[in-house]
């Protein structure tokens, strides 16, 4: 199976510190989700975090998927070029990181939202970065 898969939101910041993925199930689940990585995102003080983001959609399965820690650079993922399934891997494949050279060291922990045909059957999420 191959198809495009559509991202709902990408962050650099409040994701979880290990790479993987969570399968999020219904509305709810959705929007704790989202209250949790708006908690753990730097904010301004005084302010609130605020993220605005689409109902969730009912006819495709979601994915929450946590890129890991990073030392520089944004690795957040802006494009998703294709989707497939093999053997119970779903395959996601990005645009290759190319870093700009000399960088702010901060970590990061970059995180995105985004959508599979609801048919899809997968056990784990691998990403492929390409050119």
């Amino acid at each position: 199976m191959q198809n495009k898969g559509e991202i709902i939101k990408s962050e650099s910041q409040g994701g979880a510190e290990q790479a993987g993925f969570v399968i999020i199930k219904n509305e709810q689940e959705f929007q704790n989700a989202i209250k949790s990585l708006q908690s753990t995102s730097l904010v301004e003080v005084g302010t609130e975090p605020v993220m605005k983001y689409p109902n969730f959609p009912n006819d495709k399965k979601v994915i929450l998927y946590n890129l890991g820690s990073f030392r520089s650079g944004d690795h957040r993922v802006n494009e998703i070029k294709s989707i497939s399934v093999k053997d119970n891997v779903l395959y996601v494949e990005i645009p290759m990181y190319e870093s700009g050279g000399m960088e702010i060291q901060m970590l990061s922990n970059p995180w995105f939202i985004f959508t599979v045909p609801s048919n899809y059957k997968f056990t784990s999420v691998q990403l492929k970065s390409s050119k």
